[in-house]
């Protein structure tokens, strides 16, 4: 009569949502009288106690009701259920196999240094104890506020108030908190081309966007500003994905230009520790701390999945940033941010940057080596900096030609196009090396004879 398949680990729970289920679908009529405890127990092969348990739920939600010494009847359900199609499983999507990935840019695994990460979180567990309970502040912890600080005048040069370090979920988080503090009003211009989700961000954020075409000095500011943008967002010390550099000269047009607007510019240094040769590149914020938002993430030299970024904000955005978001708790665990508060403070963080820049060294050496062998004539645009390159085959028909010859021998790449906003001529056949996910011997045991 009931024939419930109640194998499952939750018996008492299965039975009373196939009684619900049978009752909303009008399967058992209102009024109608249900086996008793015993007689039903029986014919599932349960327990008294589970067949009670379900009819006490039932009872409680109003979809039956007791009679003394009579038992217990359906009650009048006027919501009825139809019956719905069993749902096909869920299918997992199988995750391609590359010989190499030019695309992901993930660490590999390995490059993480999960000794050192886990002896200092068993250190901060010790030592902070309760405290890792207490709310995080709106704009992070100053332990780790005055780390980045630290480590700012050190590997940068930069001298930076800790006051002003916002400390956030990842760089498309701090891009939603700058539209919010700017205004949904102005117009923000990004690169073209560039890492698609900054792009994203802003819009997904409410924000208009205009599109600066990138050549040799970097973004060029002219068409945006004619549009009427007060906000900039460029990536000055090594450009992605072209891999431009913007000179001394650009950037100090683009700072006069904001400051005559009244404007922003976000300083994106995404990968800026990895400069593999020569010394770093002195920043924009350096240069005018009140008009420029410096804004990098540890998504490169640690792992993205840990989703930590912070930016620094001239004094009278974070003035505003205090007012709209000081009720707020930080999106970072706590734990987290003592944790790499420690690790930056006590040298471990550089040493590990070190370490990341030796091993990518010999992974680009490698590559290049690779691409010596071709032969077509091909350009590799290479500024030292950053952990990608391109690499412009002249040759090829076109940018699908390069990507379907790749794929062929398990590589996975893209072109400059694929990262264009908008159309724009002098991309064409040029491939981005983004090598930041490839671990050595992969690139060594690479075979780049085949695309031509």
């Amino acid at each position: 009569m009931y024939p419930y398949d109640l194998s499952g680990r939750n018996k008492y729970y299965t039975l009373y949502e196939n009684l619900r289920g049978d009752i909303l679908r009008g399967k058992i009529k209102a009024g109608e009288k249900l086996p008793g405890k015993r007689t039903l127990a029986k014919e599932l092969g349960v327990s008294v106690v589970t067949v009670q348990t379900a009819y006490d739920q039932l009872l409680a939600e109003g979809y039956i009701n007791s009679k003394e010494r009579s038992g217990y009847f359906v009650c009048p359900v006027e919501v009825g259920l139809r019956e719905r199609p069993s749902a096909p499983p869920l299918q997992e999507v199988e995750k391609p196999e590359y010989s190499a990935d030019f695309v992901s840019g993930s660490p590999p695994a390995k490059l993480f240094p999960f000794a050192s990460w886990a002896k200092l979180m068993r250190e901060v567990l010790s030592d902070c104890g309760e405290h890792l309970l207490e709310r995080v502040p709106c704009a992070g912890d100053d332990e780790l506020k005055s780390a980045i600080s630290d480590y700012l005048y050190r590997a940068r040069g930069i001298s930076v108030d800790p006051r002003l370090i916002v400390v956030g979920a990842g760089a498309e988080h701090l891009y939603g908190v700058i539209v919010q503090l700017i205004g949904r009003d102005k117009l923000y211009a990004v690169e073209n081309p560039c890492y698609r989700k900054i792009y994203q961000a802003y819009s997904l954020n409410g924000a208009r966007c205009a599109f600066m075409p990138v050549g040799e000095d970097g973004a060029d500011p002219t068409a945006a500003a004619a549009q009427g943008a007060a906000v900039f967002h460029v990536s000055p010390a090594h450009q992605f994905p072209t891999g431009a550099v913007m000179p001394a000269g650009a950037r100090a047009r683009l700072i006069n230009l904001a400051e005559k607007r009244g404007g922003y510019i976000v300083e994106d240094d995404y990968d800026s520790e990895f400069r593999l040769f020569g010394k770093p590149l002195q920043n924009m914020y350096a240069l005018c701390p009140d008009r420029v938002i410096y804004i990098n993430t540890f998504s490169k030299t640690l792992a993205p999945s840990m989703r930590m970024g912070y930016m620094v904000l001239p004094p009278e955005l974070y003035k505003r940033y205090k007012e709209l978001f000081g009720h707020n708790s930080s999106a970072v665990p706590l734990f987290e941010q003592k944790t790499l508060a420690r690790m930056m403070a006590g040298g471990t963080f550089e040493r590990h940057i070190n370490r990341l820049k030796n091993y990518y060294r010999g992974v680009r050496e490698a590559l290049t080596e690779k691409l010596k062998a071709f032969d077509c004539p091909h350009y590799c645009r290479d500024s030292g900096g950053g952990l990608h390159f391109t690499a412009k085959f002249s040759s090829a028909p076109s940018d699908e030609f390069i990507k379907e010859k790749a794929l062929a021998v398990g590589i996975n790449l893209k072109c400059l196009s694929d990262y264009l906003l908008a159309p724009c001529a002098g991309f064409e056949k040029t491939a981005v090396i983004n090598y930041s996910g490839i671990t050595l011997e992969a690139a060594e045991s690479l075979d780049l004879s085949r695309i031509k």
